[in-house]
């Protein structure tokens, strides 16, 4: 086992200017939620171009991809998971390209285990996931049927700190439009029903809920419409909001308290409103134990040093996946523990030298990882059993 793993390292170490050069198209080139167009063209081609079977547009997700190589009649199909969307304004303030490059890199080094005489046997298949950032990219690839014959899925993420067992919080995100009344603000107001009292009642009583959320409970919103000139009583106002915690249920408990807030603004204001859920509803991550320890060791191995606490840490459509097969999805770290991501000084060191190496560190644990799961069914069959009983970190 010691023999494939040094393999795979050396294999990732041979292609580091290749793996960085596409981080570093992708960073140049930002794409947002099923646009990544430039991303899927240059990762399904590199992976092509090394051996891998390509199927471009996978289940009909145009930007989505499957990579495959090995064959699964032999062991366990594993997955590697690569994202490549980008932000808004902002760029790769979440590091997808770096999380692309890490899956591309831990591809290559997997696959020269699978190349060696008497190496364990499978299949290896590199999924390309678009739209994380709000879209849903792999909820849609479930729906699908992309994950149903995977045994595990893996995946890094960069982040400012080295964190193994990381938390992440569910999320619904809501679209609240109110309905009021147009009038002239100055000669008739009486005549109106101010849609954007409802707004700003709405924003307040959720400030003040916040008293009583609890710690690991997230919510913030926006008002994204609040009429259209001052002398007009607003008669149309919009509003997003997230509502984050730590599972599904509590997600539930929470949009109870937050519809009270939009139902008291319309009653008290004479307003009407709807509540849409823009975007697929994103599972907490349920990372795998077994697989976790693995991971932490083959990472601590390479130098890696973990943080011994966390907290939640935002949402991902990874947490969707992890509820259909065992999963890990592991934080590492670029910078110095100061840049958090969505800033765009995130984005600034999701493009530097030190990122690049972290990130094929990563990509080193992960191959090893994988090693790890190819070499032993004893290993597999403990993921599985955990991930039947609901065991998890």
């Amino acid at each position: 086992m010691a023999e494939l793993k040094a393999r795979a390292i050396a294999e990732i170490e041979k292609y580091t200017d290749e793996c960085k050069k596409i981080s570093e198209e992708i960073w140049n080139n930002p794409e947002l939620d099923f646009n990544e167009h430039k991303a899927h063209t240059l990762l399904t081609n590199f992976l092509e171009g090394k051996g891998f079977h390509v199927e471009r547009s996978y289940l009909g997700i145009q930007t989505a991809f499957r990579a495959t190589f090995g064959d699964e009649s032999t062991g366990p199909n594993v997955c590697v998971i690569c994202e490549y969307d980008a932000l808004p304004e902002i760029g790769h303030a979440c590091g997808h390209n770096l999380i692309a490059e890490a899956g591309i890199a831990a591809a290559l080094g997997i696959k020269a285990t699978l190349e060696v005489y008497g190496a364990p046997k499978g299949l290896l298949t590199i999924m390309g996931t678009p739209a994380e950032e709000g879209g849903g990219g792999k909820i849609k690839l479930i729906e699908k049927g992309a994950f149903e014959k995977i045994d595990v899925a893996m995946m890094v993420h960069p982040s400012p700190a080295n964190i193994v067992k990381s938390k992440t919080l569910s999320v619904m995100r809501l679209e609240v439009i109110f309905h009021g009344k147009a009038a002239h603000a100055a000669a008739f107001p009486w005549e109106g029903v101010n849609a954007l009292d409802a707004a700003v009642m709405t924003y307040n009583s959720i400030s003040m809920l916040r008293q009583q959320m609890k710690p690991t409970w997230r919510v913030h919103g926006i008002i994204t419409n609040g009429g259209t000139k001052p002398n007009i009583i607003p008669e149309l106002t919009k509003m997003e909001y997230y509502l984050r915690a730590l599972t599904k249920g509590e997600v539930k408990e929470l949009y109870d308290k937050v519809m009270a807030c939009y139902e008291a603004a319309a009653k008290a204001t004479g307003c009407t409103f709807e509540v849409t859920e823009t975007t697929p509803f994103y599972e907490d991550v349920n990372a795998n134990p077994t697989l976790s320890n693995l991971y932490e060791s083959n990472a601590g191995n390479l130098g890696i040093v973990f943080a011994k606490t966390d907290v939640p840490r935002g949402s991902t459509d990874m947490g969707n996946v992890s509820y259909v097969v065992p999963s890990i999805h592991p934080m590492y770290k670029i910078g110095d523990g100061t840049q958090t991501n969505h800033t765009r000084e995130f984005t600034a060191i999701t493009n530097t030298p030190e990122a690049h190496q972290n990130t094929l560190t990563a990509a080193k644990a992960i191959s090893m990882t994988v090693v790890d799961v190819l070499t032993n069914p004893a290993v597999l069959e403990q993921i599985k059993k955990e991930f039947a009983s609901g065991i998890r970190i």
